[in-house]
């Protein structure tokens, strides 16, 4: 290894290389891996159980099936773009998982009330808002962290390209 390599590589703060090395390991990339393969087969399962149905599915059923087919799918699409990348993506991941989570569990949440208002008790109702409200603001915070944390990465890589020029 040549003095110039190793001066740059000292030159990179140990924080910065230890959250890098962490978003590209092994065990991040087998994460993302799971998360992909849950959400395909997911929506293969859901697309075959609807497929083999002997006669036509109500419409609201179909609706439904159709919805749970998406969010498969657009957790195993995230994921193959998460680990066609081979290089750490300072959070872009995080702030895509957390927008994916919120919309989907916003959806969910009006699903839930507006069937609990068709159909339920007011203490159905009131259980599933209740409901819908803390998994939504736990989607937001999750969505607010990944926010902070990008934003954080970025502060640092910038601040190292500035002291490398």
């Amino acid at each position: 290894m040549s003095e110039q390599n190793r001066a740059g590589q000292q030159a990179v703060p140990e924080q910065l290389e230890r959250v890098l090395a962490a978003q590209v390991s092994l065990r991040s990339r087998l994460r993302h891996v799971a998360v992909g393969l849950a959400g395909g087969c997911g929506a293969a399962m859901i697309a075959v159980l609807w497929a083999t149905e002997p006669h036509a599915l109500p419409p609201r059923t179909q609706v439904v099936f159709a919805g749970l087919i998406a969010i498969g799918l657009a957790w195993a699409v995230f994921a193959g773009w998460v680990l066609s990348r081979r290089r750490p993506l300072f959070a872009r991941d995080w702030v895509l998982s957390a927008r994916i989570a919120l919309a989907v569990t916003m959806v969910t949440a009006v699903a839930g009330v507006a069937l609990a208002a068709v159909r339920g008790s007011t203490a159905d109702l009131v259980a599933i808002a209740a409901g819908g409200v803390v998994f939504t603001a736990a989607a937001v915070l999750a969505l607010v962290r990944a926010w902070r944390r990008r934003r954080e990465l970025v502060r640092l890589r910038d601040a190292l390209r500035q002291d490398a020029s």
